[in-house]
């Protein structure tokens, strides 16, 4: 499914293991709601996690929201329980499966096989996507080849926080800023966000930054976002429902992005029309190039406007 066109800027967070909260979450502001079986669902609450996401994707109302769930990782003995039980029972409710901690194009090629059979099995008509988080060593030197493991997979998504821990790097909160980042003299996370961003463009994905910790922390989840969308990420995960605005304004072009564009767009038509291969808007030259990074802010503003 490489190529999809679905519009996340806001991927919220809720864990299985909390029915009052997925009930919140499928009424808040996020694009994207996904519901999670993995690190916020303690061992003994998987399998009421598990029902208890059934029970919402089956009777709740989510609007235009990508309803999402994040099953167990391929190192646990949970993930073929979560993707069995949840196709067999929900698989017409459900948008997209996340994998956690994909280390290698045969993890992404293995929930594709299995995906693939379930839902021949229960004679669904839609494929369900697949989205694979990049949060290890191993998924980072692979993330050329996972990005093109499956022809399911929507989006690359980078987890600082187990990557850190799979790096050896010391971290104090998930997405923060810290003293370890003014110790070094550039962007910590800038080869691996990078990476992800570039094997998700290659192959017609869909990238998302990973989280930010201080939920009330507006100014500095702002300035994450923005670090995010200027490395070319299509949005952010969300912890709490008070990220969200943040979130989906910062990775929405603002008004004066949008004017700038559309004067780039005329510009150019109009040079075109006059039979010339190039020309200039505010004593800049201009050509296709430009063009389609303004055509892409234009289309962008008027989805992040519905």
């Amino acid at each position: 499914m490489a190529g999809d066109t679905r519009y996340v800027r806001s991927m919220l967070f809720v864990p299985g293991s909390k029915p009052a909260m997925l009930e919140k979450a499928a009424r808040s502001a996020a694009d994207a709601v996904c519901f999670d079986l993995e690190d916020s669902v303690v061992l003994d609450e998987k399998s009421a996690a598990r029902a208890n996401v059934i029970q919402a994707l089956k009777t709740l109302e989510f609007g235009h929201r990508v309803r999402m769930v994040r099953v167990n990782a391929l190192d646990t003995p949970l993930t073929y329980r979560d993707i069995v039980d949840l196709v067999e029972a929900a698989g017409e409710y459900i948008d997209v499966l996340m994998l956690p901690k994909a280390d290698s194009a045969a993890d992404v090629a293995f929930v594709d096989t299995l995906l693939t059979q379930v839902e021949s099995y229960r004679g669904l008509a839609r494929p369900i996507g697949l989205e694979a988080q990049i949060e290890s060593a191993r998924g980072f030197l692979a993330v050329r080849e996972i990005a093109g493991g499956a022809s399911r997979l929507e989006a690359l998504i980078f987890g600082p926080g187990d990557y850190a821990a799979s790096m050896q790097m010391p971290l104090a909160a998930i997405g923060e800023r810290d003293a370890y980042d003014e110790a070094y003299p550039g962007h910590r996370w800038h080869a691996v966000m990078h990476g992800v961003v570039a094997a998700a463009r290659a192959n017609g994905l869909r990238c998302m930054d990973g989280p930010y910790a201080g939920y009330t922390d507006t100014a500095g989840l702002e300035r994450a976002a923005r670090l995010a969308r200027s490395l070319g990420f299509d949005g952010k995960q969300c912890i709490h429902p008070a990220q969200l605005a943040t979130v989906n304004a910062t990775f929405t072009p603002s008004e004066e992005e949008g004017a700038k564009a559309e004067a780039v767009v005329k510009a150019y038509e109009a040079s075109v029309a006059a039979g010339q291969g190039a020309a200039t808007h505010e004593g800049k030259m201009i050509d296709a190039v430009n063009l389609r990074m303004a055509r892409t802010i234009l289309e962008r503003r008027r989805l992040g406007q519905r």
